[in-house]
């Protein structure tokens, strides 16, 4: 028999279109191995929501290997070491894993080179980052001339199927107890509400992906209107990799309508790994050293206002509801997301960083490169960003992008309010004794950041 060969997963949860998989399988006995390693992305271990999706995909991952007479490994620790000791142990002669960009994989993937004979495969993303480049020569830094290079090389390949067999190893080594890495919250289970919003694993992505095929097409218009979310709810299956890009394109590309702006979100994926190639601090660095100069308000000092953001009580109904609607499911509508880092950025005069750390905790879907790019984006940090002064209102993006029912299903204390009084109930007089007032005036906080912002262009 062969020697076996280890398949390293990640951030690619899955059986069909996976190359790594479709490559050890040619190979010899597979032994898929998935690795808890908190201790090499430090800091950047993964939050607390993220960790929840995890394990019911592990769980998922290892039910649709069994199925297929394989199962997964499971082992806890730095990547670097325990794979040449799983190595030792099985008699292992090569590990085949998928590509990954952040700044922390690459380091453990030329630990694990130095050690191991590693062999890495893209496909996690449309095109392999960093590959698209200017007519100079140079990775592209914004997105939309990205955007026009990446649409001459589309479309990806076609998805490879799911092997139709995956060979097995005569003794399995030990595994870890899924149960034991406590990746669930218990004391309190604050994530009770996230089974009726998710089904992580890969069947749970082919679902979401069959009942948002009929509405791709609308994408464009209701992407923008929380009250009726026209997001396909993908995000956290792509970012686990439990359904590759690839698959999701093929699948949407020739539904007509304005597919192409679902198309342009998905390439957004891409973009953002470009970024965090280029720029591997880009979660706590900014884009633009002019405004890291920027004299953001000391967070011993702006506690309380953090703590009213993080909790959804800032009198701002529709930020109120999306990060309610954060804590309930670990996830938020985009349109929103922008609407409440802005809010805290501009309106609260507090450092990105903090925002992008609670994003970075509390999102299914926390992603290094979109989380640190969308941050960046909106702080007017980014090296492609919006500009500063351009300031969100609030209260007026509620009523522009109809927002009054996501209010109501969100933030019960407002739930009998008609329209317009829902989008701001103080300036109706209808503001329920239950519901807090604003913790900032709208106009002063303009004005307050705008000065902020004086002193980084004086």
């Amino acid at each position: 028999m062969a020697d076996p060969v280890i398949l390293w997963l990640r951030r690619d949860l899955r059986l069909a279109d996976q190359a790594a998989l479709l490559a050890a399988c040619s190979e010899g006995p597979v032994l898929p191995v998935y690795i808890l390693d908190d201790e090499t992305p430090a800091h950047r271990r993964m939050g607390a929501a993220s960790r929840w999706w995890l394990h019911h995909s592990l769980s998922a991952l290892d039910d649709d290997l069994r199925a297929r007479g394989s199962r997964l490994i499971l082992r806890r620790g730095k990547a670097a070491d325990v794979l040449p000791k799983l190595a030792e142990e099985t008699g292992a002669g090569r590990v085949h894993a998928l590509h990954h960009y952040e700044p922390w994989w690459r380091n453990a993937e030329k630990a694990v080179a130095r050690a191991l004979d590693l062999v890495l495969h893209d496909g996690n993303y449309l095109h392999p980052p960093g590959t698209l480049r200017t007519g100079g020569g140079q990775p592209y830094k914004i997105f939309t001339p990205f955007w026009r290079a990446l649409q001459d090389v589309m479309p990806p390949p076609a998805p490879a199927n799911r092997p139709g067999d995956i060979p097995t190893p005569a003794k399995w080594p030990a595994s870890d107890d899924l149960a034991d890495w406590d990746l669930l919250p218990s004391k309190p289970d604050w994530a009770a509400g996230f089974a009726a919003q998710w089904e992580p694993g890969e069947a749970g992505a082919r679902k979401r992906i069959d009942q948002y095929r009929d509405d791709v097409a609308d994408y464009d218009r209701t992407r923008n209107l929380p009250s009726i979310d026209g997001s396909s709810c993908l995000s956290p299956h792509l970012h686990f990799g439990e359904v590759s890009p690839a698959y999701v394109w093929h699948r949407f590309a020739d539904e007509g309508g304005t597919v192409d702006a679902y198309l342009r979100e998905l390439a957004w994926r891409d973009y953002a790994q470009g970024v965090i190639l280029q720029f591997p601090d880009y979660g706590k660095t900014g884009g633009s050293a002019k405004m890291d100069t920027l004299p953001w308000r000391d967070l011993r000092e702006a506690k309380g206002d953090f703590a009213a953001w993080k909790q959804g009580r800032t009198g701002y109904p529709i930020v109120d509801a999306g990060m309610r609607q954060l804590w309930a499911t670990g996830w938020m509508h985009n349109r929103v997301r922008m609407i409440a880092a802005s809010f805290l950025i501009k309106h609260l005069l507090i450092d990105w960083r903090h925002g992008e750390q609670w994003f970075w905790d509390t999102l299914v879907d926390a992603d290094y490169g979109n989380n640190s790019v969308n941050w960046q984006w909106v702080a007017g940090s980014g090296i492609d960003s919006n500009m500063f002064v351009r300031i969100m209102a609030p209260l007026t993006q509620s009523g522009k992008f109809d927002a009054g029912d996501y209010i109501r299903a969100w933030v019960p204390e407002l739930a009998g309010l008609p329209d317009p009084a829902i989008h701001d109930p103080d300036a109706h007089d209808r503001r329920p004794s239950a519901y807090p007032a604003k913790i900032v005036d709208h106009r002063a906080a303009r004005e307050r950041a705008l000065a902020a912002y004086a002193r980084v262009r004086g």
